[in-house]
């Protein structure tokens, strides 16, 4: 072995001069060019091209983020991604983050993931990259137990990049179905979402839309004029109003993005974390003993007359405070989510203002959309009852009312979830079995003195039931009416049903609120196991 020379003092001074300023110094290089890639990822397409977001009444991608998280809660994933295209000049621009911000923080306190996709690159297109990075936060999501969230605003899939855009959709669309029932996914569109970026917010629990800005549609108007030779502006479309009121794509409408995402937020107070949790509980301020002497006077004398639903809604729940979801389409039936003495409940309620609160095809698809993500998500359902029955017509028939009734029916039948269900008045023939009625298994059924549970109406059955008598009858007038007021006697009325049990109690209207808090208070412990399957069939 070689002989080593001692060191000498000179040396020894040298090496502890030099080395750790060298050191330090390539370090200090290092987290520079760090920090410079972090600016320029935050700079997103460069300010000329966020002014124009802003000229739109648009927000960039990092400005909703900040207005949907709680401050300073938002730890960014990938921010120094980037494409890996070769061709069409994509080569030489190469953006960090790619057209899509991604990360997790809080909402209330409580872990939310996000992504934003960034209409300032490539227009939000999506490519191989920003699909990675969406499935990337979409499995952590899921692994931790964490409601995913998706501010979309794209151009749809990046030309440039061919199938591999293609695939990235339906990599995202995996997720979305396997996602589906084990955390609360919702989709926010505040810009264009078109062609098969349509599918994956579909797949999703809520969807949200900014008056104004945002637009979703398989086909743009230009496409539909030249196949069908249809004209139509983008906002009569696929805007927020008409997915809101006619297609019920979308189930929530903001004034503005800053709404929009507020509502968002409000939302997310409702619902748990994912399906092994239940809704966070908010302790009450509203007495859980309240009674409401104007629940008394919002029934009219006449059974025809229409009422309000809302009105009952918010005399009953905590604080009045109704969160509703889908208020502009299918608006014969209410649903929406409210709280009992501080617990989340899904509240599904007809609207007698509306269709005089009959079933229809919207209203059924609606309702059962409504329910089942209740049912995945241990949130309990109470259902308000005034229903003279389905809508009938020959485009309900012809446009599958039975099929779509049937999703109702089966909606309810299968949810394990407490379920409890106050009879106001009409409940007639196969909606009232349809509305969560005690047959199907609902656990706690109450009505009020007022509560009509028959096959049909009185002039209806009468008609059916005694169309000989009145044929032969010398006054077939008076003797309708007569029948008609016999029938009203016997069916107008809760009292035969609850001696069969099939309505648990017969309830003041006034005590309506406190009864149903006891009743929630006793099924907390519920639990109910379904046959060992697969999956249903739903009628899809």
């Amino acid at each position: 072995m070689a002989k080593t020379e001692p060191r000498t003092e000179q040396d020894q001074t040298t090496a502890e001069n030099t080395t750790p300023d060298a050191s330090k110094s390539s370090v200090d290089h290092r987290i520079q060019q760090v920090r410079a890639r972090e600016a320029e990822a935050l700079r997103g397409g460069g300010p000329d091209a966020v002014a124009k977001q802003h000229a739109k009444g648009k927000l960039s991608a990092r400005e909703r983020i900040d207005l949907l998280l709680d401050p300073g809660s938002f730890e960014e994933t990938d921010m120094l991604a980037r494409h890996r295209v070769t061709g069409f000049g994509m080569e030489d621009k190469r953006p960090y983050g790619d057209g899509v911000v991604t990360g997790w923080g809080t909402v209330n306190g409580r872990k939310i993931f996000v992504y934003s996709q960034d209409f300032t690159i490539f227009g939000g297109s999506l490519g191989e990259v920003v699909s990675e990075k969406i499935c990337k936060i979409m499995d952590l999501a899921m692994a931790t137990g964490a409601p995913v969230i998706g501010l979309n605003d794209s151009g749809g899939a990046r030309i440039q990049e061919g199938a591999a855009g293609l695939a990235g959709y339906a990599y995202i669309f995996d997720r979305n179905v396997r996602a589906s029932g084990v955390i609360p996914q919702i989709s926010v569109i505040l810009g264009p979402s078109a062609g098969g970026a349509v599918y994956s917010p579909a797949i999703t629990d809520f969807v949200f839309m900014s008056q104004g800005t945002s637009h979703m549609y398989i086909t743009g108007p230009a496409v539909i004029k030249t196949v069908t030779g249809e004209e139509v502006t983008q906002e009569e479309l696929g805007g927020a109003m008409a997915h809101a009121s006619r297609s019920g794509v979308c189930h929530f409408v903001g004034q503005d993005e800053r709404h929009t995402l507020e509502t968002v937020r409000y939302l997310l107070s409702f619902i748990p974390s994912n399906n092994a949790e239940k809704a966070p509980f908010f302790p009450p301020t509203d007495d859980p003993h309240r009674e409401e002497e104007r629940l008394v006077e919002l029934m009219p004398d006449e059974s025809n007359k229409p009422y309000d639903m809302h009105e009952i809604i918010k005399l009953v729940f905590d604080d009045g405070e109704f969160l509703e979801v889908f208020p502009h389409w299918a608006r014969n039936i209410i649903t929406g989510f409210a709280r009992l003495n501080g617990h989340s409940v899904g509240i599904v309620a007809n609207q007698p203002q509306v269709l005089a609160g009959c079933l229809d095809i919207d209203a059924s698809a609606k309702g059962a959309r409504f329910v089942r993500f209740c049912d995945a998500f241990n949130i309990p359902l109470v259902a308000l009852v005034d229903v003279p029955g389905f809508l009938p017509g020959l485009s309900q028939e012809y446009g599958g009312i039975i099929r779509h009734g049937a999703k109702l029916l089966y909606a309810f039948t299968e949810a394990t979830v407490p379920r409890m269900t106050v009879i106001t008045r009409k409940a007639y023939g196969g909606a009232y079995l349809v509305m969560n009625s005690k047959h199907i298994r609902s656990d706690i059924n109450f009505a009020w003195p007022t509560a009509e549970i028959a096959v049909m109406g009185p002039e209806g059955a009468v008609n059916v039931v005694f169309k000989r008598q009145l044929d032969a009858a010398e006054d077939p007038v008076t003797r309708r009416r007569e029948l008609i007021d016999e029938y009203t006697e016997k069916f107008s009325n809760p009292f035969i049903a609850a001696e069969r049990g099939y309505i648990d109690a017969v309830i003041e209207p006034q005590q309506t609120r406190s009864r149903l808090i006891k009743a929630l208070e006793m099924l907390q412990t519920k639990r109910e196991n379904l046959p060992a399957r697969k999956h249903g069939n739903i009628p899809l």
